[in-house]
Order: structure tokens, then sequence, then C-alpha cells
């Protein structure tokens, strides 16, 4: 199947010749005469890749791509803007608003299919859906990344066999790079002054976590990070961390993603820790638990899961779960054999009421 290429451009001689290159090149090609038109078309067609001239009158090609990236149907299309001007100063706006390649006029045929070419390609395989297992991961960096030289540094990086219940970081820790889980389950958690717990974050194979410090200026980790149970975890390097999300825009909105989904998460979290009841909230903890960690195909899912970590879990005292439990026990709701907790009606615990 053809790919579709949306051109932006004003000038008609230059419209109709770039057009023509485009399609005899086997790409579908739709054209507009200004910005605004641009825009409402991309809006609606969502082409594979955009060509934009920068010089254009009702909205110029900055206007174009801010609007677009404002969409979040539209931020991920490559985008290539073409200009009659060279100066490195309007090469540096387009790149820091997040275009893709710059196009000067005049170029050739060649020069035109090469960067629609790198710029569909490279778009392409973003896109695929990448396995969340090691090898997931080093194709995942050195497609992101596209830069040779960094691409030993994606084949050695730290890989680390824990315990259970080991930690991998302390709270006011500098970050030394991002950790992804290979195998195992990970907790991240944050510790009251006088000693108590409170769980903030879940991690299985194939989740990143410790991203956040990396991100704040001379920022050290705001909670610590212990494993669940025995886990294999890597650490991506710093460096290896800001080339995937300076450099390439697609990856920058993976993470920007991740970040607010995990920020909607604790927020949803922190309202029910305020308004459920404490039955509720151990039937919360059991379901999110069930949630996270539940393997596709699993007719029931069981964890050996202390019932410290379950009350921290929960946010209330580790008695109360441990008597909550066994309630739930003998109304059916879960079967507990020594540290194991297996979920019999999840259905029944997601719809408690308080």
């Amino acid at each position: 199947m053809s790919k579709s290429i949306l051109l932006i451009e004003d000038n008609k001689d230059m419209r109709e010749n770039t057009s023509e290159i485009l399609e005899l090149a086997h790409y579908k090609v739709q054209t507009a005469k200004n910005g605004k038109e641009g825009v409402d078309l991309a809006q609606k067609s969502k082409p594979d890749l955009i060509i934009c001239d920068i010089m254009m009158p009702l909205l110029d090609g900055y206007g174009v791509l801010h609007m677009l990236s404002k969409n979040n149907e539209t931020a991920g299309i490559p985008f290539i803007f073409l200009t009659a001007k060279a100066e490195r100063s309007d090469l540096r706006k387009g790149m820091e608003m997040g275009a893709d390649d710059y196009l000067t006029k005049p170029f050739d045929d060649i020069e035109l299919l090469n960067a629609v070419e790198s710029r569909l390609k490279k778009s392409d395989m973003m896109k695929k859906e990448f396995s969340k297992n090691m090898e997931g991961l080093n194709e995942f960096i050195t497609s992101a990344k596209g830069i040779e030289d960094l691409k030993k540094l994606s084949h050695e990086r730290d890989v680390r066999i824990f315990k259970k219940k080991e930690n991998i970081y302390s709270e006011d820790g500098y970050p030394r790079g991002v950790y992804f889980v290979v195998k195992g389950k990970v907790k991240t958690y944050k510790t009251h002054e006088q000693g108590k717990e409170f769980i903030t974050g879940l991690f299985k194979e194939g989740d990143f976590f410790g991203y956040l410090a990396l991100l704040e200026e001379e920022g050290k980790y705001t909670d610590s990070a212990m494993t669940l149970e025995d886990s294999e975890v890597c650490l991506i390097p710093k460096d290896d961390f800001f080339s995937l999300v300076y450099k390439n825009a697609e990856v920058s909105r993976k993470f920007i993603k991740m970040l607010s989904d995990n920020l909607q998460e604790k927020e949803d979290h922190l309202i029910k820790l305020a308004y459920n009841s404490v039955r509720k909230r151990v039937a919360e903890a059991l379901v999110t638990l069930s949630n996270r960690y539940k393997k596709d195909g699993e007719q029931q899912f069981s964890m050996n899961i202390s019932r410290e970590d379950l009350a921290n879990l929960a946010g209330t005292a580790t008695e109360t779960t441990i008597r909550t439990l066994s309630d739930f026990k003998e109304d059916g709701l879960v079967d507990i054999k020594g540290g194991t907790i297996a979920v019999m009606n999840y259905d029944k615990l997601a719809r408690m009421k308080n």
C-alpha cells in the first residue's frame, strides 16, 4: 500500500512540480495551497508524512507545525520543512519545534525522495510493536536513537539479578540511568518519618521505572525501589536515556505518555485512599495487583506477597489487612495458602462498595 504525503506549498509551480515527483515515486499525494488548508487536510486525512513550506500566507509553516503538534492524532506525523532560506536560525527554530528534517530550495528530485524515504522508514520503525523483553528493548533503543556510535552502548547495559526484597535504589539517591524490568516484579515506595511505607508504583516485566528523577535538573529519587520477588533488572545509562528522549520526538511522546499515565494512576489511588473504607481499600489493592501482574491466559491470579506490602499498597495497618483478608477468605473472595494470596472472585472485589 502506497504511503500518503500531504504537501503544503503556496507557490503553484513548486507545488505541482514537487507533487509530480512524489507521484512518480508511487506516493499518494494531497496538496494544500496555504497553512490553514493544510492543517484542515492533515486533521482529516492523517497522512504518513507532511512536507510544508515555511513562508506562506494566512498561516506559516511554524504555525502549521505548532497546531498539529497540539493534536494527539497528528503530533506524531513526520514533518519536513521547505524553505528558500538556509540561515541557521531558521533551521534551529524548526528543529526545536519538532520538525524532523529540512529541505532548502532549490532541491532536486533525489534530495526530495531521499529525505522522504528516510523519514518514512524511521517512522515505520518507531511504530513497530516492540516485544517487552531484552531483545525488544535492544531493538527499541537502537532504532529510536538512530546513531551508529551509540549502538554499542545499547548492548552493554548493566543487567543485575536482585533477590526478593533487595533494594535497587534509595530515596534521595542520585540517578545513574533508567531501569527496565527484564524479569520479575518491582515496587517503588516512600518511607514516612516513623518508618511506615507507602507503595507508589508496581512494575512488571517490560516496564520502565526510575526515570522521573532524571528529568529534573540535579534531581534525586523521591522514592525507593525494591523487588517483590527474585528479579532481573537492567540499567539504561543516563546518556542513552537522554539521547532517546531529547533526540527523537516519538520517543519523547512515549515517555510523556508514561508519565501522564503514572500521574493519573497515583491521583486515582490517593483519592481512593482518602475516601474508601479499609475493606474497600484492601479490595482495591488486590484488584490493582491482579491488573498489574496477571498473565495472559491465566484463569486465576495468585501472588506471593507479604501482608506488610499489601497493607502498604492499601494504605492501612498490617494487622487490619490481615483481619480483612480473613473476612475475604470466609466470603470466598480470596484463598490464602502460606504467603500466597489467590483472587477467587475478581468481579466482586472490583465492585465492592464502601
